[in-house]
């Protein structure tokens, strides 16, 4: 459970109270205690603040925050978290719960002297893996998945571990060259039935940034697998990420600018995505959620710390399997539809368009090789 966030306060002061300085307070999970600091500062007519786990580390996430004296409202998008304190008149202490996910936890704030704050640790950076480091596993492990597992997994488990989970090969072509199913053409019908969990170790030490992972993944695609083929041109149906009428609605992230992105979903239609950019935003959307490619033009650089919450429809996520629940779409709380979510939530548009794009046609394959 992740609680370090960077939270940008953009409201403006409704009372007379200084909020200015240092708040903390001991958040009790259940598997233990961690201690949250909140630097609160001045930033043009409003606020802004940095939030952090003390026993977590230093690296903070970035977040929006709602003040209606004497309420008090965080939202962390980037890891899903929110909280909504109640200041007293004094502006000395703060009476607030900490939700994350369907689950919430009492977290109660005091405003202390700086001198008095507990420290906030050197945030702790992977070293970076080198831009001339060969891109290949040192070692890999490719098994069959379990049956009947649910989920679906691609990360790394810190520098030196790249793991997939339930991954049939659509899913490791798509994320190893960044398109759509639909853009892979002439592959056996075994490409989407077979699942495979893989477990690699690079060769070369450091983090890998998304374009060394992928090139390590491509020649694991290649060596283990024999994938062969070779590229054209065709015009699809995709959709198109468009900037919406009054701009974005994203914060900037302060994660590390040269460190992976952190994507995943909570369930199916609750998204928090970390440190990601729209490129990482649109190959997530085409390779989990939509039947069809997803183009970025919203012009958009830098990365950004976001939450999505929608309900989806019976043809999203059908990579996921039946075995995962759909939330009802008639509940009274249902959030709105993935289009009208990302406009509401994020200020952008997704839109069907016609656009030309890459298609990988399969001229040769075989199941992976023995471990």
């Amino acid at each position: 459970m992740k609680i370090i966030a960077l939270a940008v306060l953009a409201a403006s002061c409704l009372c007379a109270q200084d909020i200015t300085g240092m708040w903390q307070g001991t958040l009790q999970t259940p598997q233990r205690d961690l201690r949250i600091v909140i630097k609160v500062e001045k930033a043009g007519q409003g606020l802004k603040a940095m939030m952090y786990s003390i026993d977590q580390g230093g690296q903070g996430i970035a977040g929006t925050v709602n003040l209606q004296a004497p309420v008090v409202k965080i939202a962390v998008p980037g890891i899903g978290g929110n909280y909504e304190g109640k200041l007293d008149s004094d502006a000395v202490n703060m009476t607030g719960t900490w939700s994350q996910g369907p689950g919430s936890m009492a977290l109660n704030l005091k405003h202390v002297k700086t001198e008095e704050a507990w420290p906030i640790p050197e945030p702790v950076r992977l070293k970076p893996m080198a831009a001339d480091a060969p891109l290949e596993f040192e070692v890999a492990t490719i098994k069959p998945s379990q049956p009947g597992r649910p989920g679906k997994a691609v990360t790394m488990r810190g520098p030196k571990e790249f793991v997939t989970i339930n991954t049939s090969l659509n899913d490791l072509i798509t994320f190893a060259y960044g398109i759509h199913v639909r853009q892979i053409s002439g592959a056996p019908g075994w490409f989407e039935s077979e699942q495979y969990d893989i477990n690699a170790k690079p060769e070369a030490d450091g983090l890998p940034n998304r374009t060394q992972l992928e090139g390590m993944l491509q020649k694991l695609l290649t060596e283990r697998f024999k994938l062969a083929f070779h590229r054209e041109k065709k015009e699809l149906s995709v959709y198109a990420i468009t900037l919406g009428k009054n701009g974005p609605k994203l914060t900037k992230s302060a994660s590390d600018p040269n460190g992976l992105p952190g994507l995943g979903f909570r369930g199916l239609g609750d998204l928090a995505a970390r440190n990601a950019n729209m490129s990482d935003f649109a190959s997530l959307l085409q390779s989990a959620v939509l039947d069809r490619p997803v183009v970025d033009q919203t012009g958009l650089s830098g990365r950004f710390d976001f939450t999505l919450k929608w309900t989806p429809d019976e043809f999203q996520f059908r990579s996921f399997g039946a075995g995962l629940p759909r939330p009802p779409a008639d509940a009274a709380d249902a959030p709105p539809d993935l289009m009208t979510a990302v406009q509401q939530q994020m200020g952008l548009k997704l839109e069907g368009a016609k656009a030309p794009v890459e298609i990988l046609v399969i001229d040769h394959v075989e199941k992976p090789s023995a471990n």
